[in-house]
């Protein structure tokens, strides 16, 4: 009996499927709605070996009237009867094909069959490396097996994909503890511990401080580190003192402020000081008559420049002491002239009052100046001078009386009346008078 047309189509379904099971597959499992697919024998990896079975309706009924006697099915095919007495016709293990008209043996069944290289794969021995790798590695097949690595240089998962080598893959997974960072250093991951924090890095870093007890006394902990206390200062504020861990704070003299945040000069410039501490000496307010005098004088500013005096009735330096008057102070300073002398005296009114005279042997004005005179005595005079007033003159001058004659004579005026005069020669000459002297007999 000839196959029918429907019989034909299916055989070339099965064929194809079992010839091209990947292309295929999935075409059979929508189109071949009359085929069974019954495991017939599992390898050792984990494969089966599945027996495809095409059942025709229009051959299947044909055949019930004779099941497996009348031999339906191909060379080296297995024919079963199911219920009913239907045959159905099947290759044997290691056999493929139509089984309707011919059953072919494969080239293996198992990876025994098959070369070291070579794997056995749907009867056939195949390379065990095609499509099992992943992108850019090597494979090897060993004993059926394909083995999968990935090159010198590379690393990743040879069965997905390998790439270059990175160093910085050697910190990922991080071989450090926590709070600890990994770096490359010399191609070596090297372990140290994050900013803020100590220990031992390959086991793990924590803070150098959780509370102001883990510090020095002079230490306050601020972010998990110990700082010194003394940084709660503000800007230019003195640091007295600690106290447990915290500063006691202070702005330094002349500065205002608050110790804590800011301390600033009380002045930046004069102009910024009151009138009685007009002056700005290094940010502080000062008045410059503060210890510019000296004692019991007086202080006067003319605009800030201190001008010191003594008081009216006392004397002395005023940068150093101001004291009573003595009269030995009429005198000094000496208020006289060049070449003269000072002593206290009195004027008119009865006031105390120096009083100059030009030193001995000189002459002039004693307040301005005192020349030195031709003589201090006669000595230094001719016999016929005298030294009056420290000048070498005629000592005749105005010494006798009118008519009287002079002359010179060891610095002296030697006075005598005329011939035919009488008197005394310094006061007064006069005419001589005869009187008649009587006779008494």
């Amino acid at each position: 009996m000839l196959p029918q047309p429907s019989q034909l189509l299916g055989v070339a379904l099965l064929l194809l499927a079992l010839l091209c099971p990947s292309t295929v597959g999935k075409k059979l499992e929508k189109r071949c709605v009359n085929c069974s697919y019954r495991t017939y024998y599992t390898y050792g990896d984990g494969r089966s070996l599945q027996r495809v079975i095409y059942q025709d309706p229009v051959y299947t009924r044909a055949a019930q009237t004779y099941g497996c006697s009348g031999s339906p099915c191909g060379v080296n095919a297995i024919c079963q009867e199911a219920a009913g007495g239907r045959p159905v016709c099947s290759c044997p293990p290691g056999y493929s094909g139509n089984p309707l008209t011919h059953c072919n043996r494969g080239e293996c069944l198992d990876n025994v069959d098959c070369r070291g290289d070579l794997q056995c794969k749907d009867n056939r021995c195949v390379n065990p490396c095609v499509g099992a790798c992943g992108i850019g590695s090597n494979c090897e097949a060993r004993n059926h097996v394909a083995v999968c690595s990935c090159p010198a240089g590379y690393n990743g998962d040879p069965y997905t994909a390998c790439h270059l080598n990175d160093p910085e893959e050697q910190c990922h997974p991080s071989p450090c503890g926590i709070n600890t960072k990994c770096e490359i250093i010399n191609g070596v991951p090297t372990c140290s511990c994050l900013h803020g924090y100590l220990g031992n890095p390959l086991s793990g870093c924590r803070h150098e401080c959780e509370r102001d007890s883990d510090c020095g006394g002079r230490d306050m902990c601020s972010n998990f580190k110990c700082v010194p206390s003394c940084g709660q200062c503000g800007i230019g504020a003195n640091c007295k003192s600690v106290s447990n861990h915290r500063a006691v704070c202070e702005c330094p003299k002349g500065y205002i402020g608050s110790p804590y945040t800011e301390c600033r000069p009380e002045c930046y410039g004069d102009s910024d000081c009151p009138a009685g501490r007009p002056a700005c000496f290094y940010g502080i307010c000062k008045n410059t008559c503060d210890g510019a005098c000296g004692i019991g004088a007086d202080c006067n500013l003319r605009g800030l420049t201190p001008v010191c005096s003594c008081p009216r009735d006392m004397t002395g330096d005023p940068f150093v002491r101001c004291r009573p008057f003595t009269k030995e102070d009429l005198c000094e300073p000496n208020p006289c002239g060049t070449n003269a002398i000072c002593v206290p005296g009195h004027d008119n009114t009865g006031r105390e009052r120096p009083v100059c005279n030009c030193l001995p042997g000189h002459t002039g004005n004693p307040l301005s100046h005192c020349s030195r005179g031709e003589c201090l005595s006669n000595n230094e005079c001719p016999d016929h001078r005298a030294c009056i007033n420290y000048q070498c003159v005629d000592p005749c001058i105005g010494k006798c009386a009118t008519g009287a004659s002079c002359q010179a004579k060891a610095h002296l005026a030697v006075c005598r009346c005329p011939q035919g005069q009488t008197g005394d020669a310094l006061v007064s000459c006069r005419q001589t008078r005869t009187f008649p002297v009587a006779k008494y007999h």
